[in-house]
């Protein structure tokens, strides 16, 4: 008999071990380690008593784990064991997870998905998710930069935030930023800036002035986080209704990796 039940109290290890069991057969390989799962997490603002395990015994067979800041609620991974699936868990999961962030105060719900993952769209369309918009998604190699930038301390994350054209995704927001245990570093100066991840190479804010864009700087940027991040360089879930920042990346030599939609349900 499975058991739905908050994840209160399980450890980031055991959570990494259905996380991994989960997406095994993922269309983007995703293998994590306790350490690299519990970055992510506490970075996006998880929380265990908003979030559902499927309990097989002793064993979670499928999970939601959701992230909370306000009255706002992100689903931040969705998954159900290869041995479990076709039950129903998921639907369940998904139906009472948005149940129980709504009793704690949540007036939305928001969560992404692959744009060529249709079974899993489906299901968040049939329990109330609507679509909000896309997401475009870029790995970035090491490239030498022309320029040298130095190390912004203190730096203002909101004004590097407000110079962009489009509202950030959740984990690219400055709260998540702001949240994350792994320290971040930005680059740059009052024209703009880039703020990145070195240990696991994320990069989720880069912005320019828009009076000294197309000099070349946002391409400097760039290439001076990839000389300073231990990893290739990741872009998530940048709106690809912006078909300048799809451009840029274009001309600096980044690869598309994956599409994504952003999906919305408002209680």
């Amino acid at each position: 008999m499975i058991d739905v039940r908050p994840l209160t109290g399980i450890s980031f290890e055991t959570l990494a071990a259905a996380f991994n069991d989960a997406f095994s057969d993922y269309a983007v390989p995703m293998k994590m380690t306790a350490e690299t799962l519990e970055m992510l997490q506490r970075r996006r603002g998880y929380v265990p008593e908003a979030s559902l395990g499927a309990f097989d015994g002793e064993r979670i067979v499928g999970f939601v784990l959701t992230c909370v800041d306000g009255d706002r609620a992100y689903n931040s991974g969705t998954g159900v064991a290869t041995s479990h699936r076709r039950r129903g868990i998921a639907r369940e999961l998904m139906d009472r997870v948005s149940d129980l962030v709504a009793k704690r105060g949540a007036k939305s719900y928001l969560l992404e998905v692959i744009e060529s993952n249709e079974r899993a769209a489906a299901l968040y369309r049939a329990v109330g998710f609507e679509e909000r918009r896309r997401f475009q998604c870029w790995t970035v190699e090491p490239r030498r930069p022309n320029r040298r930038f130095v190390e912004m301390a203190n730096a203002d994350l909101d004004a590097i935030a407000s110079r962009a054209d489009v509202e950030l995704a959740w984990q690219n927001s400055v709260a998540a930023i702001e949240r994350a245990i792994e320290p971040y570093v930005v680059l740059g100066d009052d024209d703009g800036a880039v703020v990145f991840f070195p240990k696991s190479g994320d990069l989720p804010l880069l912005t320019v002035r828009k009076d000294v864009r197309r000099t070349g700087m946002a391409t400097q940027l760039l290439a001076a986080a990839t000389t300073r991040a231990a990893k290739t360089l990741s872009v998530r879930n940048v709106d690809d209704r912006d078909r300048g920042i799809a451009a840029f990346m274009d001309a600096a030599g980044a690869k598309a990796v994956v599409r994504q939609i952003e999906m919305l349900r408002t209680f």
